[in-house]
């Protein structure tokens, strides 16, 4: 019987005989490689340590309990001195990337593995994630393309793997993992509830964003004039998604001041095409601003790529290492001669019309 190794998870992948199987289904069993026989009777352990000990007390008593005093306006001080602290810190930045959907917490992801760049991140929603809190359709799962999923390995986010593509159980567990991981960096800060109404423009540069609070700029006509604030950055990255209230407002913003042409708008779904497009596409479009994710497809015209995200991964990435680039920085971009990164590599890997990253 043939088995071949995949690799998160670690398991053997075995396909029963003929006889087996049904007129309709293919059924796939997994067994445990002498490895996960280990792993197995360690997390068999730590359940019976876990249920022990869900059975002990807790270091508190909850017959009396009682928090610790707090002043009210100690609270409202804490909230305000740090976030004021993040604002006057992040008003002149390296990075500000605007949206914090899948391409844009992607980017923020790897550009901030470099310690030495600041990022912040703006988001009109007061919960970032975009459309990837679910795959498709209020349906649950993600559905990523092969060999986006070494992304996935990198965050450690199992996931069930078939031959071209992989499946992780809910989306909420990539966008959980991935902001979890990013936001514990002291180099990033998410600001939420956070529009970008318009762009810093200098000399034919995009020199950063305007901002106001997300419910002021979606009141701005039933309200007398409330001004904005501005972020100065040395790279705005913009993953406002597709078309919508908030969505393609960078690129749009750019034809509005004449930067570009046109904004024709993404064509009808072919995932095949799209989602090489998108990340083939991914670039500075104008100095200063890089494009990313589904708002590319806006500005190109190219298919939409529906509810399959690999795309969205390997397009932020590839905007990170064009920032990082635009900083003057290594990147894996110029690589110089050595062998790319392979989370760059495109999604469909086996395509005769694969592009360089």
């Amino acid at each position: 019987m043939a088995s071949t190794k995949i690799s998160s998870p670690s398991f053997t992948k075995t396909t029963t005989p003929s006889s087996l199987r049904s007129n309709t289904n293919t059924t796939t069993l997994f067994r445990l490689n002498p490895q996960q026989h280990a792993c197995k009777n360690t997390n068999l352990s730590l359940r019976a340590s876990m249920s022990a000990s869900s059975s002990s007390p807790p270091p508190y008593d909850l017959h009396s309990f009682k928090f610790e005093p707090i002043r009210e306006s100690i609270v409202s001080r804490e909230m305000t001195r740090r976030y004021m602290t993040d604002m006057v810190t992040h008003a002149d930045t390296d990075v500000v990337i605007v949206g914090a959907g899948s391409a844009g917490l992607s980017c923020a992801y790897e550009l901030s593995k470099n310690p030495s760049v600041n990022v912040a991140i703006i988001e009109q929603s007061v919960s970032p994630g975009g459309g990837a809190w679910l795959g498709g359709q209020l349906f649950s799962a993600m559905v990523v393309r092969k060999p986006a999923h070494r992304f996935l390995d990198e965050l450690g986010i199992e996931y069930d793997e078939q031959d071209n593509y992989v499946v992780i159980k809910h989306a909420a567990l990539f966008t959980s993992t991935i902001m979890s991981n990013l936001l514990a960096r002291p180099n990033v800060k998410l600001f939420n509830a956070v529009a970008a109404e318009d762009l810093i423009v200098k000399n034919n540069r995009v020199g950063g964003v305007v901002t106001n609070w997300a419910l002021v700029s979606m009141n701005h006509d039933t309200q007398s004039c409330m001004d904005p604030n501005v972020m100065e950055a040395k790279v705005v990255v913009s993953s406002c998604g597709h078309d919508g209230p908030f969505g393609a407002t960078g690129v749009k913003r750019l034809k509005s001041i004449g930067m570009i042409d046109s904004v024709p708008g993404m064509k009808a779904l072919d995932m095949n095409t799209a989602e090489d497009a998108i990340v083939k596409l991914t670039r500075e479009i104008v100095p200063g601003m890089i494009v990313t994710g589904m708002e590319v497809a806006e500005i190109d015209g190219a298919p939409r790529m529906g509810p399959t995200f690999g795309a969205m991964m390997i397009s932020g990435q590839k905007a990170a290492h064009l920032a990082l680039r635009a900083l003057g920085l290594p990147n894996a971009l110029d690589y110089a001669g050595n062998i790319p990164q392979p989370e760059l590599v495109l999604a469909a890997a086996q395509s005769p019309n694969i592009v360089d990253a």
